[in-house]
Protein backbone atom coordinates (compact mmCIF):
# COMPACT_ATOMS: atom_id res chain seq x y z
CA UNK A 1 0.00 0.00 0.00
CA UNK A 2 1.57 3.77 -0.91
CA UNK A 3 0.36 7.05 -1.03
CA UNK A 4 1.43 10.12 -3.04
CA UNK A 5 1.74 13.46 -1.99
CA UNK A 6 2.80 16.70 -4.99
CA UNK A 7 4.27 18.80 -3.18
CA UNK A 8 5.69 22.49 -3.85
CA UNK A 9 9.24 20.93 -5.23
CA UNK A 10 9.71 18.53 -7.68
CA UNK A 11 8.03 15.28 -8.33
CA UNK A 12 5.32 13.41 -6.12
CA UNK A 13 6.48 11.98 -2.34
CA UNK A 14 5.86 8.16 -2.37
CA UNK A 15 5.61 6.24 1.18
CA UNK A 16 6.48 2.59 1.08
CA UNK A 17 6.65 0.13 3.70
CA UNK A 18 10.19 -1.10 4.68
CA UNK A 19 13.44 0.71 4.65
CA UNK A 20 15.42 0.37 1.24
CA UNK A 21 18.62 -1.47 1.34
CA UNK A 22 21.47 0.99 1.26
CA UNK A 23 19.01 3.83 3.39
CA UNK A 24 20.49 2.50 6.89
CA UNK A 25 23.21 5.42 7.53
CA UNK A 26 20.53 8.02 5.73
CA UNK A 27 17.86 6.53 8.24
CA UNK A 28 20.01 6.98 11.47
CA UNK A 29 20.81 10.88 10.66
CA UNK A 30 17.17 11.85 10.05
CA UNK A 31 16.36 9.94 13.18
CA UNK A 32 19.26 11.74 15.36
CA UNK A 33 18.36 14.84 13.81
CA UNK A 34 14.73 14.42 15.05
CA UNK A 35 15.77 12.57 18.55
CA UNK A 36 19.10 13.62 19.41
CA UNK A 37 18.59 15.52 21.71
CA UNK A 38 16.13 13.44 23.73
CA UNK A 39 18.64 10.31 23.11
CA UNK A 40 22.25 12.28 23.70
CA UNK A 41 22.15 12.01 27.18
CA UNK A 42 21.97 8.12 26.78
CA UNK A 43 23.76 7.78 22.86
CA UNK A 44 26.15 10.55 22.87
CA UNK A 45 28.43 11.61 20.85
CA UNK A 46 26.83 11.74 17.57
CA UNK A 47 29.34 10.25 15.50
CA UNK A 48 29.00 7.15 17.84
CA UNK A 49 25.02 7.26 18.35
CA UNK A 50 24.25 7.46 14.35
CA UNK A 51 26.23 4.13 13.74
CA UNK A 52 24.63 2.14 16.71
CA UNK A 53 21.93 3.35 15.76
CA UNK A 54 22.34 2.49 11.71
CA UNK A 55 23.21 -1.34 12.26
CA UNK A 56 20.44 -2.05 14.65
CA UNK A 57 17.17 -0.47 12.90
CA UNK A 58 14.66 -3.19 11.85
CA UNK A 59 14.12 -2.26 8.40
CA UNK A 60 10.67 -3.49 8.21
CA UNK A 61 9.53 -1.60 11.07
CA UNK A 62 9.67 1.70 9.50
CA UNK A 63 7.01 3.05 6.76
CA UNK A 64 9.35 6.01 4.67
CA UNK A 65 8.84 8.47 2.62
CA UNK A 66 11.13 8.62 -0.47
CA UNK A 67 11.50 11.64 -3.27
CA UNK A 68 13.44 10.80 -6.59
CA UNK A 69 14.17 7.45 -4.55
CA UNK A 70 15.98 9.39 -1.72
CA UNK A 71 14.77 8.93 1.73
CA UNK A 72 12.99 12.22 2.52
CA UNK A 73 10.63 11.12 5.82
CA UNK A 74 10.53 7.64 8.37
CA UNK A 75 8.08 6.57 11.28
CA UNK A 76 8.68 3.72 13.06
CA UNK A 77 6.41 1.11 14.83
CA UNK A 78 6.33 -1.44 17.28
CA UNK A 79 4.97 -4.93 16.43
CA UNK A 80 5.47 -8.39 17.86
CA UNK A 81 7.96 -7.04 20.12
CA UNK A 82 10.01 -5.53 18.02
CA UNK A 83 10.89 -1.66 17.15
CA UNK A 84 12.41 0.31 14.18
CA UNK A 85 15.15 0.86 16.71
CA UNK A 86 16.95 -2.22 18.26
CA UNK A 87 19.97 -2.51 19.88
CA UNK A 88 20.33 -5.35 22.73
CA UNK A 89 22.07 -4.60 26.26
CA UNK A 90 24.62 -6.55 25.44
CA UNK A 91 24.65 -4.33 22.43
CA UNK A 92 25.05 -1.17 24.03
CA UNK A 93 27.91 -2.80 26.01
CA UNK A 94 29.92 -3.43 23.71
CA UNK A 95 29.85 -0.14 21.61
CA UNK A 96 30.16 2.09 24.85
CA UNK A 97 32.22 -0.50 27.21
CA UNK A 98 31.04 -1.65 30.28
CA UNK A 99 31.85 1.09 32.53
CA UNK A 100 30.14 3.88 30.82
CA UNK A 101 27.17 1.33 29.21
CA UNK A 102 25.36 0.79 32.10
CA UNK A 103 24.35 4.19 32.70
CA UNK A 104 23.27 4.55 29.33
CA UNK A 105 21.10 1.59 29.31
CA UNK A 106 19.42 2.78 32.58
CA UNK A 107 18.76 6.08 30.19
CA UNK A 108 17.23 4.07 27.66
CA UNK A 109 15.08 2.33 29.78
CA UNK A 110 13.39 5.63 30.53
CA UNK A 111 11.76 5.48 26.77
CA UNK A 112 10.67 2.33 26.78
CA UNK A 113 7.07 1.80 25.80
CA UNK A 114 5.24 -1.23 25.85
CA UNK A 115 2.10 -1.66 23.37
CA UNK A 116 -0.93 -2.37 25.65
CA UNK A 117 -3.60 -5.09 23.85
CA UNK A 118 -4.78 -3.73 20.90
CA UNK A 119 -2.63 -0.54 20.37
CA UNK A 120 0.50 -0.35 17.87
CA UNK A 121 2.86 1.97 19.10
CA UNK A 122 4.65 3.99 16.92
CA UNK A 123 8.01 4.87 17.95
CA UNK A 124 9.52 7.79 16.40
CA UNK A 125 8.78 10.30 12.81
CA UNK A 126 11.47 12.22 11.37
CA UNK A 127 11.18 14.34 8.63
CA UNK A 128 14.16 16.52 6.28
CA UNK A 129 13.93 19.81 7.55
CA UNK A 130 13.40 20.76 4.12
CA UNK A 131 10.42 18.72 3.33
CA UNK A 132 8.61 19.82 6.37
CA UNK A 133 5.23 21.60 5.84
CA UNK A 134 4.54 19.18 2.32
CA UNK A 135 2.10 16.53 4.34
CA UNK A 136 5.20 14.30 4.53
CA UNK A 137 3.98 13.64 8.56
CA UNK A 138 0.65 13.13 7.62
CA UNK A 139 1.31 10.73 4.90
CA UNK A 140 4.21 8.61 6.99
CA UNK A 141 1.35 8.71 9.82
CA UNK A 142 -1.66 7.61 7.69
CA UNK A 143 0.62 4.77 7.10
CA UNK A 144 1.25 3.60 9.96
CA UNK A 145 -1.88 3.90 10.97
CA UNK A 146 -2.79 1.57 7.88
CA UNK A 147 -0.68 -1.11 9.01
CA UNK A 148 -2.47 -1.22 12.34
CA UNK A 149 -5.66 -1.66 11.15
CA UNK A 150 -4.48 -4.92 9.28
CA UNK A 151 -2.97 -5.87 12.54
CA UNK A 152 -6.66 -5.62 13.67
CA UNK A 153 -5.17 -2.99 16.24
CA UNK A 154 -7.94 -1.02 18.17
CA UNK A 155 -5.78 2.57 18.44
CA UNK A 156 -2.39 3.74 17.52
CA UNK A 157 -0.66 5.48 20.13
CA UNK A 158 2.39 7.70 20.79
CA UNK A 159 4.46 9.59 22.99
CA UNK A 160 5.33 13.77 22.62
CA UNK A 161 7.85 15.53 24.95
CA UNK A 162 7.03 18.94 26.17
CA UNK A 163 9.44 20.65 23.96
CA UNK A 164 7.84 19.48 20.73
CA UNK A 165 4.73 21.22 20.24
CA UNK A 166 5.16 21.06 16.63
CA UNK A 167 4.57 18.12 16.50
CA UNK A 168 1.89 17.35 19.31
CA UNK A 169 -0.04 20.33 17.19
CA UNK A 170 0.40 17.37 13.68
CA UNK A 171 -1.09 14.69 15.86
CA UNK A 172 -4.01 16.66 17.14
CA UNK A 173 -4.55 17.65 13.50
CA UNK A 174 -4.74 14.11 12.56
CA UNK A 175 -6.80 13.11 15.53
CA UNK A 176 -4.46 11.58 18.32
CA UNK A 177 -6.09 12.89 21.58
CA UNK A 178 -4.12 13.15 24.86
CA UNK A 179 -5.06 10.80 27.19
CA UNK A 180 -1.79 11.00 29.99
CA UNK A 181 0.89 13.83 31.21
CA UNK A 182 3.67 12.85 33.10
CA UNK A 183 5.89 14.91 34.38
CA UNK A 184 9.34 14.12 35.33
CA UNK A 185 10.81 18.00 36.52
CA UNK A 186 13.71 15.93 37.65
CA UNK A 187 14.89 14.65 34.19
CA UNK A 188 14.99 18.00 32.87
CA UNK A 189 18.27 18.63 33.82
CA UNK A 190 19.26 15.64 32.25
CA UNK A 191 17.10 14.97 28.77
CA UNK A 192 15.80 18.29 28.27
CA UNK A 193 12.69 17.84 29.10
CA UNK A 194 9.86 17.81 31.95
CA UNK A 195 6.97 16.08 30.71
CA UNK A 196 5.67 13.46 28.37
CA UNK A 197 2.36 13.27 26.90
CA UNK A 198 0.80 10.13 25.66
CA UNK A 199 -2.06 10.61 22.90
CA UNK A 200 -3.89 8.16 21.23
CA UNK A 201 -5.93 7.70 17.76
CA UNK A 202 -8.69 5.00 17.45
CA UNK A 203 -7.97 2.95 14.02
CA UNK A 204 -10.76 4.23 11.24
CA UNK A 205 -10.60 7.95 12.27
CA UNK A 206 -9.80 10.54 10.09
CA UNK A 207 -7.77 13.40 10.71
CA UNK A 208 -8.64 17.08 10.29
CA UNK A 209 -6.26 17.37 6.96
CA UNK A 210 -8.03 14.27 5.29
CA UNK A 211 -11.62 15.63 6.38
Amino acid sequence: MGWDATGTGTGPVTVRRGLPVGAERRAAEMYWDAFGRKLGPALNPPDKAVPFIAAHLNADRAVCALLDGQLVGLAGYQLGGRALTGGSASAVLRAYGHLRGLPRLLLLALFERRPAPGQLVMDGIAVDPGMRGRGVGSLLIEEVTAVAAEQRCREVRLDVIDTNPRARALYERLGFTAVRTEHTPYLRGLLGFGAVTTMRRAVGTRGAEEL
